[in-house]
């Protein structure tokens, strides 16, 4: 049984030097990044999408990591789960806690530092684990792997997405997909599909399947998986 939180513990925080996350990720530069990106990060489709392919229910204890201005783990508690929100950049982390405290349903959502290498919950106590867009943030994406294989219980769902902007379907393409190469987006390396599967293969997660797919009408990156 998970360690019930009080709402005095919903928002964890650390030294903003813990360098958790990417490099890209923090300072002013990231900053100003994510305030340009806010909109499409405070409410977005593929988010919603990919709870829906998660089929999260209430009750559940469900895990967001990267969860950015919290687009989807707001969405997941508004439907009765328990959501802990990992996202190592202090600046997302404040307005993510600011964000929670606006919520009806504040009670379900713990925001809380910490990183895919870094998950800050115990063994076997996350019923769905998801990430939108993050996956190509990873420092060590091998041990974002093998820490989500510790934390997520037996049959429990994974699902990971990075949008593919460079695909020019994407309806961001032309603001997005042209910045940097096909292999480099903003100083980040992109995901192969074929590479993240075999990785939670190799991990132990069972039901792997990864492939490039539509998720909320957009190419992506999608990688599903069940803990071991």
């Amino acid at each position: 049984m998970p360690e019930a939180h009080d709402d005095a513990h919903h928002d964890h925080h650390h030294d903003d030097g813990h360098g958790h996350g990417h490099a890209n990720d923090r300072g002013l530069r990231g900053m100003l990044r994510y305030l340009r990106w806010a909109p499409s990060m405070w409410r977005s489709e593929i988010n919603t999408a990919v709870l829906e392919m998660l089929a999260v229910q209430p009750g559940e204890r469900v895990l967001d990591v990267g969860a950015g201005m919290g687009a989807g783990s707001v969405l997941a508690a508004r439907g009765g789960a328990t959501v802990v929100a990992v996202e190592p950049t202090p600046f997302m982390r404040r307005v993510l806690s600011g964000r929670r405290l606006l919520q009806r349903d504040r009670s379900r959502i713990e925001v809380v530092d910490g990183s895919a290498e870094e998950i800050p919950v115990a063994d076997d106590s996350i019923d769905a684990v998801w990430a939108v867009n993050t996956m190509h943030h990873w420092v060590d994406v091998q041990r974002g792997v093998g820490e989500i294989g510790r934390v997520i219980r037996p049959g429990g769902r994974v699902l990971l997405v990075d949008e593919d902007f460079h695909d020019p379907a994407h309806p961001d393409h032309d603001r997005f997909g042209g910045e940097g190469s096909a292999d480099d987006h903003h100083g980040f390396t992109m995901v192969d599909a074929d590479a993240m599967g075999t990785l939670l293969s190799a991990a132990g997660f069972g039901d792997v399947v990864a492939a490039k797919r539509d998720v909320g009408g957009r190419p992506a990156i999608v990688v599903t998986a069940t803990g071991a």
